[in-house]
């Protein structure tokens, strides 16, 4: 509240993306955990994740046009009603064909919302107050992804009501910049994206930001499912994803301090060995308390990884590249989050391991290790590097 109070601006993106962040989280739970009521087969869970996320990566290309077109506060409506309008469509068309689709263009809906929200907050403030501004956006979205995860158990997940009550929830985050005009950033010369800007962020960054999609897209598409499909309840498995978020939520305030005095590329690689850790908790206790506490550790590692590579990108720019900044990192997200789901499923359907729920958690284990490698030689082989204005 302290950041609302010093600076206005930040109330509209944080109020709407709050309750789009509540809808979000419960529609990420609720489209795997419903596809059996629709008649739809499970195997395509893999899939529609992974459509989400091409579209959010064909997005994440298409948003600065028409942010410098329309500004930020028409857009951030636009893209939540076009999000709303893909919901309603689920539950009237069960059909996986159309599904994909719909989920398709839900990604690209989605991109326009984090492109906005996060050049919003992020423009016109110096690197620590952006690392500040950062924290308080990850923790609001967060905060209201775990809230979205209990709806799991308090409304389920079966027939048309769930759809009607995300709907209902995306509706109300547009009232904030329905009804609040002042506080919109002031028109820059937005920076058009070019591969030849993408190769001069720094890799560190990138890399953080593909791992964190890779690691995100294949918690919220598959993850619900396999512990759905493992010994855990409806109930239980709403109060771990709660608990995977929350965790993200948890360590955002103290990541937007570490990342003031700590070498980011280095910070990038303590988190992924905290993933690394909590998957190994997983490996030698098989409890539902102590998995409660592996998946928060998971999420801390997971849902930390994004900050600090966008904050990472964004030192020492100019406010005329932080769209194309975010454009950027939500590109590579994007990136990893389209084949994330594809990789795990490959990792559940082969039966490696004695579990689905296994096998998923050796899927985090590789990626976060190689991640935390790379990081470490990248801390130690040269300094980051960032794009020349």
């Amino acid at each position: 509240m302290k950041l609302l109070r010093k600076n206005d601006s930040a109330f509209v993106p944080v109020a709407g993306l709050t309750v789009f962040a509540i809808a979000s989280g419960y529609l990420m739970s609720l489209i795997p955990l419903s596809m059996a009521s629709f008649s739809i087969d499970t195997v395509y869970a893999s899939w529609l994740a992974s459509a989400y996320y091409v579209g959010l990566l064909i997005g994440s290309m298409m948003i600065e046009p028409v942010i410098a077109k329309i500004g930020h506060r028409l857009s951030f409506i636009a893209f939540l009603i076009l999000l709303t309008a893909t919901v309603i469509v689920l539950p009237f068309f069960p059909n996986k064909e159309i599904w994909l689709v719909v989920r398709c263009i839900a990604g690209i809906a989605v991109a326009g919302i984090f492109v906005v929200v996060e050049s919003w907050l992020l423009i016109g403030d110096n690197p620590k107050e952006r690392a500040k501004r950062l924290s308080f956006y990850m923790t609001s979205l967060y905060g209201g992804t775990t809230l979205g995860q209990l709806l799991i158990g308090s409304i389920g997940t079966q027939g048309m009501l769930p759809f009607m009550a995300v709907s209902a929830l995306l509706l109300l985050a547009i009232l904030p910049p329905l009804l609040v005009r002042h506080g919109q950033p002031p028109s820059l010369h937005h920076q058009s994206l070019s591969l030849k800007k993408i190769s001069r962020f720094s890799k560190p960054a990138i890399v953080g930001c593909m791992t964190s999609g890779i690691v995100m897209g294949t918690i919220y598409g598959l993850m619900p499912l396999s512990l759905s499909q493992s010994h855990f309840s409806a109930d239980q498995v709403g109060v771990l994803m709660a608990a995977i978020v929350l965790g993200g939520m948890v360590i955002q305030p103290i990541i937007s301090r570490l990342s003031v005095i700590i070498n980011k590329t280095f910070l990038l690689a303590m988190v992924s060995l905290l993933g690394v850790f909590a998957v190994g908790i997983t490996y030698l206790f098989d409890h539902y308390i102590v998995t409660i506490v592996a998946l928060a550790l998971l999420g801390m590692s997971s849902f930390a990884l994004y900050p600090i590579a966008i904050t990472l990108a964004c030192d020492k720019l100019d406010s005329s590249y932080i769209v194309v900044a975010s454009q950027v990192m939500l590109l590579s997200y994007s990136v990893g989050s389209a084949i994330g789901p594809l990789g795990a499923g490959h990792f559940m359907l082969q039966h490696y391991f004695s579990a689905q729920h296994t096998g998923l958690m050796s899927f985090f284990f590789i990626v976060l290790l190689v991640t935390a490698i790379y990081m470490l030689l990248a801390s130690l082989r040269r300094k980051d590097r960032v794009l020349a204005s």
